[in-house]
């Protein structure tokens, strides 16, 4: 295939079946957005954000982009940016990888740290001061209904199409902006109205559930606030995943069936492997969906212990 522009190769990302990890009598698969050209399900949410500025004018040539990130969206924006010539800015938490800073940077970004105690509501009102005083077009990931509205019209068809005619019994996707699991979710609702939707969250910071936010490991999932954009009627079920088992799971995953996923993904199939135990029929269907690589955590507690030298014995 030929593209005219890197954007152009955003979406239509593969599933595929899990073999190993999946219990007896029931079929598992996993939609791998580290297949989209930034490694995550970001690059959907950057260039829904983006197209939809231009679209409406409010978005001039040259104008500078502003987002408060945990670096995946910093890093599809990073991109989308530099495709289309627009300066970025990034305001991130110091406590987020070192290598998501590293990445925007060399895609020509310019990245701001927050005090991680500030969480999320710190990093937003940093990036939406700056917006306003310097004129910039600041992309509210967590409030902007085009973030849902992309999903809509590719993830959940995407999906759609690939079980078209097959069973699909259980849809499994964790939330950090809301996006991901409110269009697709939404679509595979009025479609597929069968299909159970779950939703999960960590079990230190179960907000959905009710809880009140504390500090965890699993980057890209829900921050100290409930984005509006997330729609908590589309989900029928959530679960709460330790730090420690989504860590454990995306190193299974990538041991046991090859597909190297991030701890937000190692959530995700974790709380897809409890409902295959717990609550799945016989021949049940469920699809995982799995935000990024694990490349995107080197520095972090998803490879502490891995060793670095000789395994000559």
């Amino acid at each position: 295939m030929i593209y005219d522009s890197i954007l152009d190769t955003i979406g239509r990302t593969p599933i595929v079946r899990i073999n190993r990890l999946a219990p007896a009598g029931v079929e598992m698969y996993v939609k791998l957005e580290a297949f989209n050209p930034m490694s995550s399900v970001k690059d959907r949410l950057a260039h829904a954000i983006i197209l939809d500025a231009e679209q409406r004018g409010i978005l001039k040539p040259g104008q500078t982009v502003v987002e408060a990130t945990s670096g995946n969206t910093g890093i599809a924006l990073a991109m989308v940016c530099a495709a289309k010539g627009y300066p970025f800015v990034a305001f991130m938490a110091d406590s987020f990888s070192i290598e998501r800073r590293k990445l925007m940077r060399m895609l020509g970004a310019k990245v701001i740290l927050t005090p991680a105690a500030e969480r999320a509501v710190g990093m937003i009102a940093r990036a939406k001061a700056y917006s306003e005083k310097h004129g910039a077009f600041y992309t509210e990931q967590f409030d902007n209904p085009a973030n849902p509205a992309y999903h809509r019209n590719t993830t959940g068809p995407e999906i759609l199409q690939d079980f078209a005619g097959r069973r699909l019994n259980w849809f499994v996707s964790g939330w950090g902006t809301g996006g991901t699991l409110t269009g697709a979710g939404q679509m595979l609702r009025l479609a597929r109205p069968e299909v159970q939707i779950v939703t999960c969250e960590p079990a230190a910071a179960a907000m959905l559930a009710g809880k009140e936010w504390n500090p965890h490991k699993i980057q890209g999932w829900t921050p100290n606030i409930i984005p509006s954009v997330l729609d908590r009627t589309v989900y029928q079920h959530n679960l709460p995943v330790a730090d420690d088992m989504a860590r454990d799971v995306a190193r299974q995953l990538a041991s046991k069936e090859g597909i190297f996923t991030g701890v937000s993904g190692g959530g995700t199939f974790a709380a897809a492997l409890e409902i295959a135990h717990t609550h799945a029929k016989e021949g049940d269907v469920i699809l995982a969906m799995l935000p990024d690589t694990g490349e995107r955590y080197l520095s972090t507690f998803l490879f502490e212990g891995i060793n670095e030298g000789s395994d000559e014995e």
